[in-house]
């Protein structure tokens, strides 16, 4: 890993990434000039190859879901210990999302609340069965292995239903997977 940039506000952060284009950034939520959701919201609109790490002090719910829809792959608190920071920006990296286990629970509560969207929920309409049955497994967190073995199908095919999922759905990662299925009411 090598550190090849830092930024004192969103804004200079934003225009970092796209002088440097760093694989991850680790991006704080309460920044000057724009805080760090939107600053992910405009790198994700710059179609920037950068995946986001939320990393805060701030646990709170609706947090991590702005930052997820707004295209973080990953939500740590500082409070973390080092070798967990690393190792969620080992896993962004690999394209893995990440949700700080002290939040996990609390998230998925309220996405589970919230009523569904009706446009999303015809955005998921148009996968095929298949699909859709792999999308509320995603949604409950299992790993490509387990889904597998819930389904008896191969690790390959697993793969390839939750690539065309991501990409039929226009998502970046599994963390977005995650809160589009919770709000289009299937999961």
């Amino acid at each position: 890993m090598i550190v090849i940039g830092e930024a004192d506000d969103g804004a200079y952060a934003v225009r970092q990434v796209a002088a440097l284009r760093p694989d991850v950034v680790l991006m704080d939520i309460r920044m000057p000039i724009i805080d760090g959701i939107e600053a992910t919201r405009q790198l994700r609109r710059a179609s920037t190859d950068a995946r986001v790490i939320i990393l805060t002090t701030f646990g709170l719910d609706e947090y991590v879901i702005d930052a997820l829809r707004a295209g973080a792959s990953g939500f740590v608190l500082k409070e973390a210990p080092p070798e967990h920071i690393l190792s969620a920006i080992r896993d962004v990296a690999d394209g893995r999302a990440v949700i700080d286990p002290k939040v996990t629970q609390a998230v998925i509560d309220q996405l589970g609340v919230r009523p569904a969207r009706r446009e999303l929920f015809a955005r998921v309409s148009e996968l095929t069965p298949r699909e859709r049955e792999v999308l509320v497994l995603v949604a409950r967190g299992l790993s490509n292995g387990e889904i597998s073995a819930e389904l008896f199908i191969g690790g390959g095919t697993t793969k390839t239903h939750v690539a065309h999922i991501l990409a039929k759905l226009g998502l970046r990662d599994r963390a977005q997977a995650i809160v589009l299925a919770f709000e289009a009411g299937v999961a």
